[in-house]
């Protein structure tokens, strides 16, 4: 039972579902060397459709260049994005780990009052996430917790059992959850057998 203590310690107690950063970051990382210049940086973002660049120093994410960097020191100062780098231009990158709620990194995007975060896993960089990541999920989150709390107030007819969303136990997506005691369990942590 040690597994369930560990879930139940991590789970948000307002919600019954928690969507994990993990699940909605984007990789891989598109980044690009200090040294780089502005215009290179530009050009990769273009290529690759992102609004920013992780910006290395070797093998160390030391920094990131958003569009709005790139507006706001280069073109709004009328500086040659060709002659300015990389380290010129990039801000400080703030991190996120993959395990923590969705809701975690909300909160880290307002308190730091920026639009993207680096998502690490096992100590490194694997992702980004941005401010529009987080609202894209917020109204099937609201949704899917809305209808949870209705079947836990039994104002619906539906059964739990046919309930839609993330594992309270083992924190897996599943079309069967099933409530009981408080919580929302799939049917692999209930024991049961999976028909294919």
């Amino acid at each position: 039972m040690v597994k369930k203590e560990l879930t139940r310690q991590h789970r948000d107690a307002n919600m019954t579902t928690r969507v994990l950063v993990r699940d909605i970051m984007n990789s891989p990382v598109i980044s690009a060397a200090l040294t780089d210049n502005v215009k290179e940086v530009a050009v990769k973002m273009r290529d690759h459709k992102v609004g920013s660049i992780i910006i290395m120093d070797g093998e160390t994410p030391v920094g990131i260049v958003s569009d709005w960097d790139i507006v706001s020191n280069a073109v709004v100062t009328d500086s040659k994005p060709s002659t300015l780098k990389a380290a010129d231009i990039m801000q400080q990158l703030h991190s996120v780990e993959g395990e923590e709620g969705v809701t975690e990194a909300a909160r880290l995007l307002r308190q730091h009052n920026i639009k993207r975060l680096g998502v690490i896993y096992k100590q490194r960089l694997v992702g980004i996430i941005s401010a529009s990541d987080v609202i894209a999920v917020t109204p099937d989150l609201v949704d899917v917790i809305s209808e949870k709390a209705a079947i836990v107030r039994g104002e619906t007819g539906r059964s739990a059992g046919l309930i839609s969303g993330y594992c309270d136990e083992c924190g897996e997506w599943s079309d069967l959850l099933q409530f009981a005691d408080g919580t929302f369990s799939c049917e692999e942590c209930r024991g049961e057998q999976v028909i294919s």
